[in-house]
C-alpha cells in the first residue's frame, strides 16, 4: 500500500473513531438500584439526573445511608455500561492501531 492510500485509510479511521466517540458522549445511559433509585448519566460520565421513588421513606439514619449506597450503586452500574459500550465501539480501532506497530 502506498503512503497516500495509507494516509487516506488512517484519516477515514480517525473520522470514524471521532464519530463513534461523539455518539458515545451524546448517549444517555440509565441505571437503577434497589427499585428505588434511577440515574441518568451522559456518555461523558456526567451525572444528569437522580430519581428517587416517592414511596421510599427515611425512618432512620440507616435508611439514609442505604439511599446513599443505592445512588452510588446505580451510578457505578451506569459507568460500567459506558465503559462496556466504549470498549465495544472503540475496540476495533484500538486493534487496528496496534497493527501499525505503535506508530500512532
Amino acid at each position: 500500500m502506498n503512503q497516500q492510500a495509507l494516509l487516506r485509510k488512517v484519516k477515514k479511521m480517525q473520522e470514524e473513531m471521532m464519530a463513534a466517540q461523539q455518539e458515545i458522549e451524546a448517549t444517555i445511559f440509565y441505571a437503577a438500584a434497589g427499585g428505588v433509585v434511577d440515574v441518568e448519566v451522559k456518555g461523558t460520565k456526567e451525572l444528569v439526573k437522580v430519581t428517587i421513588d416517592e414511596s421510599f421513606e427515611i425512618e432512620s439514619s440507616e435508611d439514609l445511608l442505604m439511599l446513599g449506597e443505592m445512588v452510588v450503586a446505580a451510578c457505578n452500574q451506569a459507568y460500567k455500561e459506558i465503559e462496556k459500550t466504549t470498549k465495544e465501539k472503540m475496540g476495533p480501532y484500538s486493534d487496528m492501531l496496534s497493527g501499525f506497530g505503535g506508530l500512532f
